[in-house]
C-alpha cells in the first residue's frame, strides 16, 4: 500500500454538515448497525470503507431515509442536518432526497432523454419557473457533472443510449440538478472501467467544492485518491473515523491495520 496516493489533505474547518449520534439499524431481527456516531463535514469527501456487509450502505442510506423503503428496516438514534432532525414526522423524505442527493453502483438513467433525466428533479420539487429556467439548470448540471460537452447537441437522445461512465455522469447531474446540499454515492465506479472511474473520481474531486460528498467504495485505492476523511466500518460497527491520510498511514485500530494490509476483508 506504500504507492497508494492520498488526496490532497485540504479539510474544511466547517462545521458538521450531518451529525449522527448513536445511530442503530435492525433489518427485522438483525442488527445491521450499531451505535454509530460521526460527523460529516461540508465540502469535503467522506469515504465509507470496510468489507462487504459490514454497514456502510446501510449507514449511507441512513442518511437519506432510503431505508423507509424497506419495510423490515428499523432506525434509532439521531442524525441531524444542519442541526435538523432528519427523522422529525414532520420532514418529508421526498423534499429531504431533494437536498441529499443520491449516485447508486450502477447508472440508472430514466427511460427518457438527456434534457428529461436532469430537467425531471426541478420539474417535481417546482424549482423553475419557466422553460429558459429550465434549460439553465439543465446546462448548468450537465457542466458540473463535466457531461455537457460530449452531450450538448443531442439533448433529446435517449440517456440510456449513453457510455457506461456518460450514464453515471448524467445520474450525477441528475442529482445535483435540484440543487442538493450533500451528495451520496454508493460504489459509483464498481460498473466503470479505469478510464471512467477516473473521470469520475475527478468529477468528486471538483463536486466537493459546493457539497459535503459521502461515497461508499469496496477500493481503498479510490478512498485514498478522492476522500480527505475516511471511516472503517466492521460488523456493523463504525470502528474508526480521521483523517484519510491518518487512516491509511497510521490507523489507531488493529482492526482497521488489519483491513487495510489486506489481513482481514
Amino acid at each position: 500500500m506504500n504507492d497508494m496516493r492520498i488526496a490532497e489533505r485540504t479539510v474544511g474547518t466547517n462545521a458538521a454538515k450531518i451529525s449522527a449520534r448513536g445511530v442503530q439499524v435492525y433489518y427485522g431481527e438483525t442488527h445491521a448497525l450499531k451505535d454509530v456516531d460521526v460527523d460529516i463535514l461540508d465540502r469535503t469527501v467522506t469515504a465509507f470503507i470496510g468489507p462487504s456487509g459490514c454497514g456502510k450502505s446501510t449507514f449511507l442510506r441512513c442518511l437519506n431515509r432510503m431505508n423507509d423503503t424497506v419495510a423490515i428496516a428499523r432506525v434509532e438514534g439521531t442524525i441531524l442536518l444542519d442541526g435538523q432532525d432528519i427523522y422529525d414526522k414532520r420532514i418529508d423524505p421526498v423534499q429531504l432526497r431533494a437536498k441529499v442527493g443520491m449516485v447508486f453502483q450502477k447508472p440508472n438513467p430514466f427511460p427518457k432523454s438527456i434534457y428529461d433525466n436532469v430537467a425531471y428533479g426541478p420539474k417535481i420539487h417546482g424549482l423553475t419557473r419557466n422553460k429558459g429556467e429550465l434549460d439553465e439548470i439543465v446546462e448548468s448540471s450537465l457542466r458540473k457533472a463535466a457531461l455537457w460537452n460530449e452531450v450538448k447537441g443531442r439533448l433529446n437522445d435517449p440517456g440510456t443510449g449513453l457510455s457506461g461512465g456518460q450514464q453515471q455522469r448524467l445520474c450525477i447531474a441528475r442529482a445535483v440538478a435540484t440543487s442538493p446540499e450533500v451528495l451520496l454515492m454508493d460504489e459509483p465506479c464498481s460498473a466503470l472501467d479505469p478510464i471512467a472511474t477516473a473521470q469520475v473520481e475527478e468529477l468528486i474531486d471538483e463536486l466537493r467544492e459546493n457539497y459535503a460528498v459521502v461515497i461508499v467504495t469496496h477500493s481503498m485505492q479510490q478512498a485514498a485518491r478522492v476522500s480527505q476523511r475516511t471511516a472503517f466500518f466492521h460488523l456493523g460497527n463504525l470502528v474508526e473515523y480521521g483523517e484519510t491520510g491518518q487512516i491509511f498511514t497510521n490507523p489507531k485500530d488493529t482492526r482497521t491495520e488489519s483491513y487495510i494490509t489486506g489481513r482481514i476483508g
